[in-house]
């Protein structure tokens, strides 16, 4: 294969990735679409870019193909070209989604941005990562989170700053993945037991009669532990085994012929 191929399917690859994203689906019928020009590579990709754009702004309303082709002046495109797109590419288009209208003789279809992640703010994205924290999912990476909700990093920076959830970048590719922070509990007491525990005073009390006090109503008091100095253990001491001096000496039947030499 010639230099001059490599660079013309690797621009193919590119405007291809521009216009399905990270989808497998869109990345897996690559071969059926290579009779596809480039040009027509062009204007799938600028819809679906203009449609994400749109979404990540906010602004989520379906929009027909007209206007679309209006706002990314592609307005001199055949009516041929447009049919093709209405009929085939749009609808079958991972990241696009198809609005039909009630009336389907009379109606006409409209777009929207499709997510990789359908999620709005940043309360459906902490249920949607807890939801995938119970199931055993797992983390997600954050580029897709960047690239499906609108205003994503001002919501994932209130999920870090309250602790909701985690970031990590790994090591590898220095890329970011997001982690459900299961340490954050989010338990609301009932106003009503806040007032009632407010309302009960036990000034003058003595601290033995409030424990038999909750001892009767079947409540164990929790025990001041740290109050309690744990005693020293004392080691034990070794004990030295005295030596039995008084051992048997051997050859006593030879004492009488023995002499001492040490004198002399």
């Amino acid at each position: 294969m010639s230099p001059n191929n490599k660079s013309g399917d690797s621009n193919v690859a590119e405007t291809l990735a521009a216009a399905f994203g990270r989808s497998l689906e869109g990345q897996a019928s690559y071969k059926t679409m290579t009779s596809w020009s480039q040009n027509n590579f062009s204007i799938i990709a600028k819809i679906v870019k203009y449609l994400k754009e749109r979404h990540l702004t906010g602004d989520s309303e379906p929009i027909t193909l007209e206007d679309i082709l209006d706002e990314t002046e592609q307005v001199d495109i055949s009516n041929r070209t447009k049919a093709w797109l209405e009929n085939e590419v749009l609808e079958q288009n991972p990241r696009v989604r198809v609005i039909k209208p009630e009336d389907e003789k009379q109606g006409t279809l409209k777009y929207q941005f499709k997510p990789l992640i359908d999620v709005k703010d940043r309360k459906t994205l902490r249920k949607y990562l807890m939801d995938r924290y119970q199931s055993g999912e797992g983390a997600i990476w954050l580029e897709d989170i960047l690239e499906s909700l609108p205003h994503a990093n001002r919501a994932i920076k209130w999920l870090v700053e309250n602790e909701f959830i985690v970031v990590v970048t790994r090591p590898v590719d220095k890329k970011k993945i997001v982690f459900y922070n299961e340490g954050k509990q989010d338990n609301k007491i009932d106003e009503e037991f806040i007032k009632l525990w407010r309302s009960i005073s036990v000034e003058g009390v003595a601290d033995d009669k409030i424990e038999e006090y909750l001892e009767k109503h079947g409540i164990q008091s929790i025990q001041d532990l740290a109050s309690k100095k744990m005693e020293p253990i004392q080691k034990r001491r070794k004990v030295m085994r005295r030596t039995n001096k008084n051992f048997k000496a051997h050859n006593e039947h030879m004492k009488d012929i023995l002499e001492d030499y040490s004198e002399k």
